[in-house]
């Protein structure tokens, strides 16, 4: 195993992968960044756990998309699955906000 550094938001992490798959880590690390990173900026998520939640639940339905063209999200326009996104973030927000205020 080989140990790859990455940063995500600004936070390091140290990796490790086999020999020969560190560019894919690499690239893979990027991507998540850029995710979490562009949902972090638009100010309406708060919490790193909640924007890696979003930023995973983005990621899943693209890759769904992509793997199964006739998949459970081929019907569904980008806008859509945005929406369905948002519409998860509320329930997110709704369900964590008691949590949040006992500490």
């Amino acid at each position: 195993m080989i140990p790859v550094d990455v940063n995500i938001m600004g936070q390091p992490y140290r990796l490790v992968c086999k020999e020969g798959e560190e560019r894919a880590l690499r690239e893979a690390a990027s991507l998540l960044d850029k995710k979490m990173t562009t949902i972090r900026d638009t100010g309406k998520v708060k919490g790193n756990d909640r924007i890696a939640v979003m930023a995973a639940l983005s990621m899943a339905a693209e890759f769904l998309t992509a793997k199964a063209p006739a998949g459970p999200l081929s019907d569904v326009s980008l806008l859509e699955v945005q929406q369905k996104i948002a519409a998860m973030q509320r329930v997110l927000d709704s369900a964590l906000t008691p949590q949040e205020a006992l500490f």
